[in-house]
């Protein structure tokens, strides 16, 4: 690796001390992250809403820097992440030797913990392929396969009209026939009557319980003062009936949550307000992809154009026993006769 021997590695569990590092901290701040999960506001988040003990592992070499975000579960540590997540994936500087970097992570990384989890990752631009080539050459057993799905629409230069008319029909005749029953607002600022009459209708509506609703009030927050937060509300008779929390940030639009009334479903809220948060970010906002998170929930495919997939990476130290039978079990599921196909 040439200049392995300048790379330094640290470990912070005070995102304080992250701030510190000049480099890092630019890395981790907009415009350089590329999406909200790539920040360090997002990490402080999951650290003081969600109580998660964090653990920032860095590689340094001169101004380059690559990060992986953990926290500690026993003697296992995994990707600090939540349900909210749509991505991990490792934080490295653009001029940087990125295998070089991270294999010197994963090295230093076996006096933390035997046992290392990280999902969803993504791949398109080959994250999970190079933290398994890291770890293996670190001297790690790795293991990868896919966990979830990531539905996304490349926008591609049309216009929000150019777009609709390619969607499903009956999206379509649905949207002729009832829009007109909904007006819709889409705010960019954090108002609180507006999060309000979020809360309340995703408690009314086939939503399971959210997961952490100081998490995401937080980030609403935060994304809200800073230009990027797009706040849909569908009203019927002046009353909220459906809801949308998006956000925009270096040409993506995220999905991050929707939700309708059970009792509104006759009108098609949740059609009218997500057409009209598309035309807001394919029009105004000029994005040139929308992230739909994971899932593989069917309503995705209507407004969605390509699925990609999700990975899960479980790496494990060889001769510690307690890593023997998922070593066993990883083997065997590997030996098994696939089902056949059909």
């Amino acid at each position: 690796m040439g200049n392995s021997r300048l790379v330094a590695v640290d470990y912070h569990d005070d995102l304080k001390e992250v701030q510190g590092d000049a480099a890092l901290a630019a890395l981790l701040s907009a415009p350089n992250a590329a999406a909200p999960f790539d920040r360090l506001e997002w990490w402080r988040g999951l650290v003081e809403e969600c109580g998660y003990f964090p653990v920032i592992a860095v590689a340094r070499d001169g101004d380059a820097r690559a990060a992986l975000a953990f926290y500690r579960a026993g003697r296992r540590m995994e990707a600090l992440a939540n349900w909210y997540s749509f991505r991990v994936a490792p934080i490295v500087s653009p001029e940087a030797d990125r295998l070089a970097l991270l294999t010197e992570l994963a090295a230093d990384l076996a006096g933390q913990a035997p046992h290392i989890i990280m999902a969803p990752l993504p791949d398109e631009n080959g994250e999970t392929t190079e933290l398994v080539a890291a770890f293996r050459r670190a001297g790690w057993m790795a293991f990868a396969e896919q966990c979830d799905v990531n539905h996304v629409l490349n926008v591609g230069g049309r216009s929000y009209g150019e777009y609709l008319a390619s969607r499903p029909g009956q999206l379509r005749t649905t949207l002729k026939r009832k829009a007109a029953k909904v007006a819709v607002t889409i705010e960019t600022a954090f108002n609180p009557d507006s999060w309000a009459a979020y809360e309340t209708i995703y408690a009314s509506s086939w939503k399971p319980e959210e997961g952490n609703p100081a998490f995401l009030r937080r980030f609403a927050q935060e994304e809200g003062a800073a230009g990027r937060l797009r706040l849909g509300i569908a009203r019927a008779d002046g009353v909220p009936v459906a809801a949308q929390f998006w956000t925009v940030e270096q040409g993506t639009a995220f999905i991050h949550k929707l939700a309708h009334t059970e009792e509104s479903k006759p009108l098609s809220p949740g059609t009218t307000l997500s057409a009209a948060l598309f035309e807001q970010v394919i029009d105004r906002d000029g994005v040139h992809l929308v992230d739909f998170g994971t899932g593989d929930d069917g309503y995705k495919r209507d407004w969605m154009e390509e699925v990609r997939p999700r990975y899960r990476l479980e790496v494990v130290r060889p001769l510690w026993p307690g890593n023997w039978p998922i070593i066993i079990r990883q083997c065997l599921r590997k030996l098994a006769p696939r089902p056949p196909r059909g």
